[in-house]
């Protein structure tokens, strides 16, 4: 799951039913776990990752009931729901995770990810810190990637350099980040993103040292 912008952590609620009751410790795949403040560069850094074509993982696509962006499609970015569908298969269990953000819900489902990890792949989920230290509590395996910049100087002057946000929501995501880092010493691994293309090798060399394997696009 991941939801930008909010002012504050996300509300997070343990599910009940089927995510919770699944044994995740016999999967062949791997699971890991990939976030950082807004302005880190991670979102860029995952989806160039999974863009190759002998990427070592694959990209778990999360469920929210915002509407779509500009330039936003159903299933690349989000799987875009009613809330009313959204609800149903929280309901249900449907979601590793789930929280709601400003009045909009988000979620990562569950059975996409059981089907890539029970054929030995390695998955990637790019949530928020709250959402991956929840994680890792059901899924004790995962493993956690940490991305930020080199200073948080660096970070502010990304987050402006955007120009599409006023003031206020931008000292939203400096305190957002602020609280971030704070926990990401619960991370396993840090990644600093100076320069995206050294970033992005040295993710692909972190997921070899954890026995993901490259892959054709067709496996």
């Amino acid at each position: 799951m991941s939801a930008q912008a909010s002012g504050n952590f996300a509300t997070r609620v343990d599910l009940s039913s089927s995510a919770n009751v699944h044994d995740w410790s016999n999967l062949a795949g791997r699971l890991i776990v990939v976030s950082g403040p807004s302005g880190s560069g991670k979102t860029s850094l995952v989806r160039k990752l999974v863009a190759r074509p002998d990427s070592p993982a694959r990209l778990s696509v999360s469920a929210t009931t915002r509407p779509p962006r500009p330039g936003e499609e159903n299933g690349r970015e989000y799987y875009f729901l009613t809330r009313a569908d959204f609800e149903s298969k929280r309901d249900r269990g449907d979601f590793l995770e789930w929280a709601e953000v400003h009045g909009n819900l988000y979620g990562t489902p569950a059975e996409p990810v059981r089907q890539v990890l029970s054929l030995g792949l390695c998955v990637i989920l790019e949530i928020d810190v709250q959402g991956a230290l929840q994680i890792v509590e059901r899924v004790p395996s995962t493993v956690l990637v940490f991305v930020n910049t080199p200073t948080f100087e660096i970070l502010e002057e990304r987050l402006r350099s955007r120009s599409t946000e006023d003031e206020a929501t931008i000292q939203i995501r400096l305190s957002n980040a602020r609280r971030e880092i704070d926990l990401s010493s619960k991370y396993h691994h840090q990644l600093v993103n100076e320069d995206l293309d050294r970033a992005v090798d040295a993710l692909a060399d972190l997921l070899a040292q954890l026995g993901c394997e490259r892959t054709t696009r067709d496996a």
